[in-house]
C-alpha cells in the first residue's frame, strides 16, 4: 500500500528553517497566481474542490471564506488552528516542524480571498519548540515580500483541550477565559473582537496551495464524491509502525491500520480522537470518509488485550476534566458518565447503569453548547453497539460477586 502525499509533498524534503529550498519546489507560485486572480475567483475554486475542513467538523472551506467575504466590514481576520489538542492527533505537528512555509502560502492565500490583514497562528502550548521555527519561517516569508498587506501574529495556548473548539479559541486570543460561545453568530459573520473570521486548521490550509496550482478539477477527482482529496491520518496504539500517513479519501482503513502499520490481532480503533468513532476489526474494512467515519484524523489501535470498559472509563475521564463547564449538559453529564464507568471497572455495576448511559448520552448530543458535550457520549454508545456483552458480562460478574457477599 502507497501513499499518496500531497498535503505531506514537502515534508521530510525541504530545510523547514531555509525558505530557498522551499521555493526552489514551486513554493509560494500558488500565492503569486492566486493574487492575479479576483479574491472571489480563489474562492471560487476552493468551494468546486469540494475541501472540507480537515480539523474533525468537516464544514465546507469555500463555503465559510465566502460568507467571510461577503460580510461587511474592512477589519476581518484569519486564525490558523494549531492548537491539535484531540487525543492522539499529531499530524499537523508533523507538518509544521517539516513545512511551515506551505502552511504560511495557504495563510497567504486565505487572507488575499476573503481580505484580511491579519492573520493569527494559534499554537498548541505543548509545541512551544516550534514557535522560532514558526517565527523564523515568518520573518523569511515577510522579507521576501510574500507577506505584503498581511500581519502574521503567533499565539501560543496554555494547553487548554477546549481551546481546539473554534469559540473558545477566539476568548483565548482575545485574553478571555476560553469558553464555548452561544451561536450564531457563527465567525465568519462576527468571530474575533466581533469581526469576520475564518478559522482553518494546519491542514485545510496546507490543501489551498495545491488547490490554487493545480485547479479544483485535479482535487475534486481524488476520493469520494463527498469527501473530496487526500486525509492526512496520525496512527499510534498497538501498532509497529506509528507515524503519519497521507491517503486519498475513501481508502479503508485496514491500508492504514495493518497495511501502513502494521497492526496484528485488532480489537478495534478509535477515528478521530477521544471523542471519535469506534471500529470493531469486524468493520476494518471500513472506507474512510466523512460520510462514515474520520473526524480529526487521529487513528488509534487496541489490540485483543485491551479492556474495553477501561479504556471508555479513562476517555470519559479525559472528556470530564477538559470540560469548560459553561453547559451542564456537559459538565455534569460527563461527571456522572465517569461515577458509572468508574464503578463498573470495579466490579460495582447495576443492570441499570447500561440504560442510564444510553439516556444521558442522548441528552448530552441533543443539548451540550459545543462539539466536546455532543461528541463525548460517541465512544459510550458506539462501544455499547459494537461491545455490548463486555458491559453485561461485566455486570453479571459485580452481581454474581455481591451475591456471594451478601450485598444487593
Amino acid at each position: 500500500m502507497a501513499e499518496t502525499r500531497i498535503v505531506l509533498q514537502n515534508c521530510e524534503v525541504i530545510d523547514p528553517g531555509d525558505i530557498a529550498t522551499y521555493i526552489e519546489r514551486d513554493g509560494f507560485k500558488a500565492l503569486d497566481k492566486a493574487r492575479k486572480m479576483a479574491p472571489e475567483e480563489v474562492i471560487s475554486q476552493v468551494k468546486a474542490s469540494g475541501l472540507m475542513g480537515r480539523g474533525g467538523a468537516g464544514f465546507p472551506c469555500g463555503v465559510k471564506w465566502e460568507l467571510a467575504r461577503k460580510a461587511p466590514g474592512n477589519e476581518k481576520f484569519i486564525i490558523c488552528n494549531a492548537d491539535e489538542g484531540e487525543v492522539g492527533t499529531f499530524k499537523d505537528r508533523y507538518i509544521i516542524e517539516h513545512d511551515p512555509f506551505g502552511l504560511i502560502e495557504g495563510i497567504a492565500i486565505a487572507g488575499y480571498a476573503i481580505g484580511a490583514k491579519r492573520a493569527y497562528i494559534y499554537l498548541r502550548g505543548e509545541y512551544h519548540f516550534l514557535l522560532d521555527l514558526l517565527t523564523g519561517a515568518c520573518d523569511q516569508a515577510r522579507q521576501k515580500g510574500y507577506l505584503e498587506g498581511l500581519d502574521i501574529d503567533l499565539r501560543e495556548g496554555a494547553g487548554s483541550y477546549i481551546c481546539g473548539e473554534e469559540s473558545a479559541l477566539m476568548d483565548s486570543i482575545e485574553g478571555k477565559r476560553p469558553e464555548a460561545r452561544y451561536r450564531p453568530p457563527f465567525p465568519p459573520s462576527k468571530g474575533l473582537w466581533e469581526k469576520p473570521t475564518i478559522i482553518n486548521n494546519v491542514e485545510t490550509l496546507m490543501n489551498i496551495p495545491r488547490i490554487v496550482s493545480n485547479g479544483a478539477s485535479w482535487f475534486a477527482e481524488m476520493g469520494t464524491k463527498e469527501s473530496t482529496g487526500t486525509k492526512v491520518f496520525s496512527v499510534s496504539g498497538d501498532v509497529q509502525r506509528p507515524g503519519v500517513y497521507e491517503l486519498v479519501m475513501g481508502s479503508r482503513l485496514s491500508e492504514v491500520v495493518t497495511e501502513l502499520a502494521g497492526a496484528k490481532e485488532v480489537k478495534m480503533v478509535q477515528v478521530g480522537g477521544a471523542s471519535g468513532g469506534i471500529v470493531p476489526a469486524s468493520m476494518i474494512d471500513t472506507p474512510l470518509s466523512y460520510e462514515t467515519v474520520l473526524g480529526s484524523g487521529a487513528i488509534t489501535v487496541f489490540n485483543k488485550t485491551r479492556d474495553v470498559i477501561d479504556f471508555v472509563y479513562r476517555t470519559m475521564e479525559f472528556l470530564s476534566e477538559e470540560s469548560c463547564g459553561k453547559c451542564a449538559p456537559c459538565r455534569e453529564g460527563t461527571e456522572v458518565m465517569v461515577e458509572i464507568l468508574e464503578r463498573l471497572t470495579k466490579g460495582e455495576g447495576v443492570q441499570e447503569d447500561i440504560g442510564v448511559l444510553e439516556e444521558l448520552s442522548n441528552v448530552m448530543m441533543l443539548s451540550s453548547l459545543c462539539g466536546l458535550g455532543q461528541s463525548a457520549p460517541t465512544p459510550v454508545l458506539e462501544t455499547l453497539k459494537y461491545f455490548r456483552n463486555d458491559y453485561e458480562n461485566r455486570i453479571k460478574q459485580s452481581v454474581f460477586l455481591r451475591a456471594l457477599r451478601g450485598i444487593k
